[in-house]
């Protein structure tokens, strides 16, 4: 069966957040095209994420000499390892996130630190480093109140971008919601506009799907 991980890096309630609010349509689309497909959502928010600290770099240390862990070690690599074995096991993702200050949530990055990882999402060669993963696709939806898209100040998308190719998913799609500040009295326009193009590849999404 194909997997879909769903992941969302805002405080805010869905009624409040307009990234939310298109990937929630992207998302309720491809269940109602493909009713077969596992979607598993995470609300980085509400849950356990793990920055790498001096805890998980001693762990990471540990692990090459065989020395056993402290607790607290076990539980923040354990926290990691999971995230990990959730991103794994997916075959679609499902990103939505606000831009703040240029940059996704400290918690997305803090995810994408658990999921890059040596000898499982991708590996050393001599020839440099190699991704491990295959098959898999991504949606990244972003909200933005500026306008950002092909301008340099997008890092958050192309940062996202290149931590997914690294580790083998080359395929992504961006669906903007940008522009509600700079254009507040276009807000109901500007992301009615995005849900119909997250309907629209949803519906594309599923149709290529096999399960």
């Amino acid at each position: 069966m194909t997997k879909v991980l769903y992941v969302s890096a805002n405080p805010k309630p869905t009624e409040l957040s307009y990234s939310k609010q298109v990937a929630e349509t992207f998302v309720s689309t491809l269940k109602a095209e493909n009713s077969a497909l596992e979607v598993e959502a995470i609300e980085l928010y509400d849950v356990d994420v793990q920055e790498i600290d001096g805890d998980v770099l001693s762990a990471w240390g540990k692990f090459a000499s065989g020395e056993a862990l402290t607790d607290v070690e076990a539980k923040k690599v354990g926290t990691m390892s999971s995230m990990l074995e959730k991103f794994m096991e997916a075959d679609l993702y499902v990103f939505a996130t606000p831009m703040w200050n240029f940059f996704f949530p400290a918690r997305m990055k803090m995810f994408l630190d658990s999921v890059l990882m040596a000898g499982k999402t991708f590996r050393y060669t001599e020839q440099g480093p190699v991704g491990l993963l295959e098959n898999k696709q991504a949606i990244h939806i972003q909200g933005t109140g500026g306008i950002y898209t092909g301008t340099d100040l997008n890092f958050a998308d192309a940062y996202l971008r290149q931590a997914l190719a690294f580790v083998g998913v080359s395929e992504v799609t961006t669906v903007a919601v940008e522009g509600m500040n700079q254009y507040p009295d276009k807000i109901e326009e500007i992301v009615a506009d995005a849900k119909a193009k997250a309907e629209a590849l949803a519906k594309e999404v599923a149709g290529a799907v096999t399960v």
